[in-house]
């Protein structure tokens, strides 16, 4: 091979060399992975990098604020089983996602913030850049891992890490550093396109040890009150059919925790559901799948029989005894453990006894009654039982309507009253019962699914997220929000006693928030009786977009903290410090 004459080579040095940077890289990586939505808001520095990505073929969803975005991004992530990606700028805004994404990490949603941030060599010598943070230090605590990358040449590097992190294993958040110099980096194309990688099973199969499932084998089928657990993580392993298989096969009684209604008809005859205190405080061996032992189930212990042995699945096997000791650990993804305990039982071993099913059947059928009678019931003003009925019996007919609820009393009282039908139709403030998640989540549920989606809000909750109203009607979203409203927080007749000042739970009763969605071209109705409630429901899934029905609920309805009031420490009342002053 001859060299290249010097004529030769001054012709191919006035080629022009094609460049990128990091705005395209950071895009190829994600298209490469198959990334398709990015849930943001915009600004310094990453405005052009949600730019090029519509460009390129990524849906953009901009919201108003960064949590709520957070919030869709994190839905996403539990709906797909795939990282949800949320953009954000530096500082104020990086801190705003920042709670969805520590939310996302304690809920074990699949999740990545991306945040632009401020030059290294300022930020860390504190000179005083334009929203200046060390966000990799600020984030560590909240996440499953935070990672930065500091030269454009790592960026395909760091994007493939960041997914590959939120998703294996137990699903998590991850953030994501992008300082604005590396973005705005130019190099070759060729060279960029070298630094790109597609992930290569990013969530392997974790298979139980044989041992492991021969010995939770033996416990269950010495059982004489077995009960299983559904917990959410079960709702996101999407093994749906290895989990009907398992309950039916073997006819044990389950009870769903709020985000698993619907792997199996909440009037599934094995769902004990409606006798859920009488199953935990009797049973002898609990299956738990997805569940956790937390705050949400008694940590194993309120309500429960001491004696109970505990058979657990859990990918993470740091979540073993973690609240009561594990008599039977299974440790590995859910699909894979329950296929390994079909094909290593045999037929007939594990059993329910029929007298198990019977005493739950009737402890069931029982509630079920008492619950019709306060369904049935129409006092006035509107109550949130009759205003959920309405909600339930409209549904019923729309099965494949996503619910997102949060709340207080809005949240215990819907999950006992709306039933389920379909797995991961159920969004809701999940472990931590934090509020604030029901427009981002909505509006996930709306964009990844393209099906008709129902917010139910208590009046407080629905404020903090109540202004993405706006990018609902922006986006033309088939999100219709039905809001609670009692005016107040918990209920709305709390009085200051000292002056005539608001109380601290209260809210404005005369609040018309039919109102607000109409300013952004939305349809609001206004309805004072289950009755109306029905009639603008009916009407607003049927027009297909955005709706929001403000239902007007007695005062005096709702109980401090809902269902967990027994959390409120117990200190010195506000009756007795009025004594002690007088």
């Amino acid at each position: 091979m001859t060299a290249p004459s010097p004529l030769e080579t001054a012709a191919a040095a006035d080629v022009p060399t094609e460049l990128t940077d990091g705005y395209h890289l950071v895009v190829d990586a994600l298209k490469m992975n198959d990334v398709d939505t990015i849930y943001g808001v915009v600004g310094i520095p990453i405005t052009d990098l949600a730019r090029l990505a519509q460009a390129q073929g990524i849906r953009y969803i901009g919201f108003r604020h960064e949590s709520n975005a957070g919030h869709a991004a994190a839905a996403a992530g539990y709906l797909n089983k795939k990282p949800g990606v949320a953009l954000t700028v530096s500082a104020p805004g990086f801190l705003n996602g920042l709670v969805a994404l520590a939310n996302a990490t304690t809920n074990c949603f699949p999740m990545v913030q991306i945040s632009g941030s401020s030059e290294r060599h300022l930020v860390d010598l504190k000179q005083g850049d334009y929203e200046e943070m060390d966000q990799l230090a600020a984030a560590q605590p909240f996440v499953k891992a935070a990672y930065r990358v500091s030269r454009v040449e790592d960026i395909g590097r760091g994007i493939a890490r960041a997914l590959r992190t939120a998703i294996s294993g137990r699903p998590g958040g991850v953030y994501l550093d992008i300082p604005a110099a590396v973005l705005g980096a130019i190099m070759p194309a060729a060279d960029g396109a070298k630094t790109l990688s597609r992930l290569v099973d990013p969530a392997p199969r974790q298979l139980p040890a044989p041992e492991a499932v021969d010995r939770a084998i033996e416990l269950l089928a010495g059982a004489e009150r077995p009960l299983v657990v559904l917990g959410k993580g079960a709702a996101y392993a999407q093994a749906d059919d290895r989990v009907r298989e398992f309950i039916e096969s073997t006819g044990i009684p389950y009870v769903p925790m709020s985000m698993a209604k619907g792997l199996l008809p909440d009037d599934h005859p094995q769902s004990a559901a409606t006798a859920r205190s009488l199953a935990l405080k009797k049973a002898d061996v609990v299956m738990l799948i997805g569940a956790r032992l937390n705050w949400l189930l008694g940590h194993g212990r309120t309500g429960w029989n001491p004696d109970a042995k505990f058979i657990q699945i859990d990918i993470d096997s740091k979540e073993i005894d973690s609240n009561q000791p594990i008599a039977a650990p299974l440790v590995g993804d859910i699909d894979s453990v329950l296929e390994a305990l079909a094909d290593r039982t045999k037929p007939g071993r594990i059993t329910a006894p029929s007298a198990w099913r019977e005493e739950l059947g009737a402890r069931s059928a029982q509630n079920v009654a008492k619950m019709a009678v306060r369904l049935e019931a129409d006092p006035h003003p509107m109550q949130f039982m009759g205003a959920l009925k309405a909600v339930r019996d409209v549904v019923r007919a729309r099965p494949e309507t996503y619910i997102v609820n949060e709340g207080a009393n809005a949240l215990d009282i819907a999950r006992n009253v709306i039933d389920m039908h379909v797995p991961r139709h159920r969004l809701d403030s999940g472990t931590w019962g934090v509020m604030g998640i029901g427009m981002g989540y909505a509006i996930a549920a709306a964009v990844e699914s393209g099906a008709p989606v129902i917010a139910v809000e208590g009046d407080s909750a629905f404020g903090f997220s109540g202004i993405e109203i706006e990018t609902i009607c922006r986006y033309n979203l088939p999100v219709i929000t039905v809001i609670m409203n009692n005016g107040g927080v918990y209920r709305g007749d709390d009085v200051n006693p000292y002056d005539d000042a608001p109380s601290p739970t209260t809210l404005m009763g005369a609040a018309r928030h039919d109102l607000l969605i109409e300013a952004f071209g939305g349809k609001g109705y206004r309805a004072t009786t289950p009755a109306e409630v029905t009639v603008a429901l009916t009407e607003a899934l049927a027009s297909g977009g955005p709706a929001l029905i403000d239902c007007v609920i007695d005062p005096s309805a709702g109980t401090e903290s809902g269902h967990i009031s027994h959390l409120n420490p117990k200190g010195i009342t506000v009756g007795n410090i009025t004594a002690a002053k007088k």
